[in-house]
């Protein structure tokens, strides 16, 4: 039986992109008639109890072959093309999705057929699936509506469908109705992308890994434009030298009248452990920017399980802390439950012996569930992986010479290139304003050359993070494999 609780409150469908595409093309080639198709979708509970289905694999059934003149109703998907489909998810504990399209543009339901015909099948299919759920969809050019039936026969419909890739849409039975903004605050904006697009970014949920530099940017932003839910995560206090570029951050956060001689050195250790932990400051510049907001501040690693399971409902993640184990983790979340989200850094290289400044750049990679992930772009290092994942008393014992490592030189100006643009990344993809042929490029800004470059990531379809294989985690959700979660020192 499937172990995920199925009692949610409610139903929803992510699509990525290229998945959609696919499908609409077929359901709608401009011959006005019934076409036919499969999507296999992983599941995942989020923490308020709904139940996201992630699509995984479609099956175009050809016409004529395995979608053909139905006994009852007008199309059917022939039994040997259902049968083969149905045994296929039971193996790999995938949710059967049957579908069709109706007329129509922006309402669609189930007809009396549909339904008569789902009450005479599906029991016979739910005997076949090893506990997992099977459903139906039905679509027009811009709706979709869906009928689940779970093990013990209850059935349970489908809310609405995300299709995320350069820009999110969501699809319903219906439009949905919403709310005036009453907020006078955010009018300027509102001018841009609407009141529907500041409903969107006010019942968005964004998680920041690592609140530094380019995280309190992100914060800030981010907090301004009326997102409505953040999760904040990052073990470290605020210290003196991260004043310069820690937005909201002051004196006394950093305790700089103890921390600085003359005082003893355990009063300046004293000093550093009671100094302000990263995430409260962001939360109070996001709660000075947005007072509605709810900010979830996580004084605490995000390997740790407990922690990173807090991100895998976001509609987008900010990774801003630049170890190789939280871009693993990252890009593990990212397609195992399909939350795109972008990496952003600023890197100073200097020559070692001479000291000459060598390279001045920031980076910007969105990280999508289609579009190759950091495994396939070589971004993930398995030696630093593997030393990041020694205690701190294994990494002074392999050093080579006694010295304490050197900090990297950052600069606000810097962090604030990559903030600004991946806030604007997120901002134009939530409010779907982002053109539909839009660059997946990682952005790359040299300031000291004043140039833009721009590398297209590399997929490989043999991946097991994001590719299609039986081994791959792809869209798998909560009955994948395990996300790369473990304490900072185990």
């Amino acid at each position: 039986m499937v172990e995920i609780p199925l009692k949610g409150r409610s139903w929803h469908l992510t699509i990525p992109e290229g998945i959609y595409d696919r499908l609409h093309a077929h359901l709608f080639p401009g011959d006005h008639d019934e076409h036919g198709a499969v999507i296999a979708a992983g599941m995942a509970r989020t923490s308020d109890g709904r139940i996201r289905l992630l699509a995984r694999s479609l099956f175009l059934a050809r016409d004529g072959v395995d979608y053909v003149p139905g006994k009852r109703g007008y199309r059917m998907l022939r039994a040997d093309f259902i049968r083969e489909r149905v045994l296929e998810c039971r193996d790999e504990k995938l949710v059967y999705l049957a579908i069709h399209n109706h007329g129509g543009s922006t309402s669609v339901g189930f007809s009396g057929d549909d339904f008569r015909s789902h009450e005479r099948g599906y029991p016979a299919l739910l005997d076949l699936t090893g506990g997992m759920p099977v459903g139906a969809l039905v679509f027009a050019d811009q709706a979709v509506a869906g009928d689940v039936w779970l093990p013990d026969q209850s059935r349970v419909e489908i809310s609405d469908a995300s299709i995320i890739g350069r820009r999110r849409r969501i699809i319903a039975p219906a439009p949905p109705t919403i709310p005036h903004v009453a907020d006078a605050g955010y009018d300027r904006q509102v001018r841009l992308f609407g009141d529907a697009g500041q409903h969107i970014l006010a019942n968005a949920k964004v998680g920041i890994i690592g609140v530094g530099g380019v995280g309190s940017l992100l914060a800030q932003y981010l907090a301004h434009l009326g997102v409505g839910h953040f999760i904040l995560i990052d073990p470290d206090r605020i210290e003196v030298t991260n004043l310069p570029r820690v937005v909201g951050a002051t004196r006394w956060d950093a305790r700089t009248f103890l921390v600085r001689s003359p005082w003893p050195e355990w009063m300046r250790r004293f000093a550093a452990s009671t100094a302000t932990p990263k995430v409260r400051i962001a939360s109070r510049v996001i709660r000075a920017a947005n007072r509605s907001a709810i900010v979830e501040a996580l004084q605490a690693d995000v390997l740790q399980p407990e922690v990173a399971a807090k991100l895998l409902d976001c509609d987008y993640l900010f990774l801003a802390a630049d170890t190789m184990r939280a871009r693993l983790l990252m890009n593990a979340i990212v397609h195992q439950y399909l939350v795109p989200g972008v990496q952003v850094g600023s890197k100073v290289v200097h020559n070692k012996t001479t000291g000459q400044l060598t390279g001045v750049h920031t980076i910007v990679r969105p990280i999508t569930p289609e579009c190759g992930c950091l495994w396939c772009n070589q971004l993930i290092n398995r030696a630093k992986l593997q030393e990041e994942a020694q205690t701190e008393r294994e990494r002074n014992a392999q050093r080579y010479v006694d010295e304490q490592q050197v900090a990297s030189p950052s600069v606000i100006t810097l962090n604030a290139v990559g903030a600004a643009q991946a806030a604007n990344d997120f901002l134009f993809y939530m409010t779907g304003l982002t053109n539909g042929d839009a660059s997946t490029a990682y952005m790359r800004f040299d300031p000291r050359a004043r140039h833009v470059s721009l590398d297209s990531p590399r997929r490989s379809f043999d991946c097991t993070e994001c590719g299609n294989g039986s081994k791959g985690r792809l869209a798998r959700g909560d009955l994948g494999n395990r996300l790369p979660m473990f304490h900072a020192d185990a």
